[in-house]
């Protein structure tokens, strides 16, 4: 992944390096025409395609590589790139014009977004990386392209997987990052999951082509820094990028196993949705396990609140009063991120936002 952000008066700088400059590197860039085309065949029917491009190595092959795979196509989707500029460093703004010229080098548009106002003093990771995404969406959605591109690579998917399994993620974290997802109405695609960064490197030093390094890539103060450094202790252990890779990719296989079947329970259910409510007899879910239920729940509570965060914890929580109540046929209620349910001893359960009540209708379902 590409450098985050680094605090406001930071003393850090993101330095150009020349590919040229760099000491030859045992990895060799393995991109053939042959393998361009595969990494990015999924997307060949894109509207059009906004490349997230930083100027560091990952994001620099990423516009490498798309730009090359484009001019192969006889009918290419428009490219499109943009890089933000947060403003919490001086010079973040003359790297964000270096990449637009390396972009014209490439026949490619390119935009600069600022990230305008007030910078938080915390948590400046995260909101920059929010930021960072709404800005991108906002862009591409101006410029007519239903997709956003970011140079996400084998890596990067490594480190989020040992980040969530130190939190203690469920299936679905553990499975990682996905190759494509919606993102306000905006498909985000990360083609490059299957590269390691070296790679990605490499191809930048035998295109001769340079990119920003970050000297805040071995600060401790950042989470992803303390995680690399863990992760090469874990890695003597036998727990290096492959088997983290590994872990995934049976993570991601039990958890598409269970998807489908708590798709299918929920097609044997007929529920009554209207905008804030849900109702419907779960009898159905009565003797399935409790992993089935809570992504019926899940799913169904995300309809009801949107796209608002919600605690595993207390969702298994709530699964856990909720599953009791179902199996031995008696009332149950419950309230969880301002939504309120209400099982009655018949399995019928409603869900609806909290404050909301139906015009003639009492407290009761």
């Amino acid at each position: 992944m590409d450098p985050d952000p680094v605090k406001p008066g930071a003393a850090h700088e993101r330095l150009p390096i020349s590919a040229k400059s760099l000491p030859d590197t045992p990895i060799k860039a393995r991109f053939s025409a042959g393998d361009i085309t595969t990494l990015f065949r999924p997307w060949e029917t894109a509207r059009g395609i906004l490349l997230g491009v930083s100027g560091g190595p990952d994001s620099v092959a990423l516009m490498l590589l798309a730009a090359e795979w484009v001019r192969g196509l006889a009918a290419p989707p428009p490219l499109y790139v943009a890089t933000v500029d947060h403003g919490l460093r001086k010079e973040s703004h003359g790297e964000a014009e270096m990449v637009a010229r390396w972009a014209a080098a490439l026949a490619l548009p390119h935009t600069i977004l600022v990230w305008e106002g007030v910078k938080p003093r915390s948590r400046v990771q995260e909101r920059a990386r929010e930021a960072r995404y709404a800005l991108l969406s906002e862009h591409a959605a101006r410029i007519g392209a239903d997709h956003i591109m970011t140079a996400h690579h084998a890596d990067d998917q490594a480190e989020t997987i040992l980040f969530r399994l130190l939190r203690g993620s469920g299936i679905s974290g553990l499975s990682g990052m996905v190759s494509s997802c919606k993102r306000s109405g905006i498909i985000h695609a990360r083609p490059l999951l299957t590269c390691p960064k070296a790679e990605l490197v490499a191809l930048c030093e035998m295109r001769a082509h340079p990119f920003f390094g970050d000297p805040s890539n071995n600060d401790p103060a950042y989470a992803r820094t303390r995680i690399r450094r863990l992760s090469l202790l874990l890695a003597e252990e036998g727990l290096d990028r492959q088997a983290l890779l590994r872990l995934g990719r049976r993570a991601a296989r039990a958890d598409a196993a269970l998807d489908e079947r708590a798709r299918a329970i929920a097609a044997e259910i007929k529920a009554q949705r209207e905008p804030g409510r849900f109702r419907a007899n779960i009898s159905a879910l009565a003797n399935e396990p409790e992993e089935l239920l809570l992504r019926f729940l899940a799913d169904e509570l995300k309809l009801i609140r949107g796209d608002k965060p919600l605690r595993l914890e207390r969702l298994e929580a709530l699964v856990l009063g909720l599953g009791r109540a179902l199996r031995g046929g008696i009332a149950y209620k419950a309230t969880l991120g301002g939504a309120e349910l209400r099982l009655q001893s018949d399995h019928f359960l409603v869900i609806m936002r909290e404050g909301t009540r139906r015009r003639g209708q009492g407290t009761h379902p």
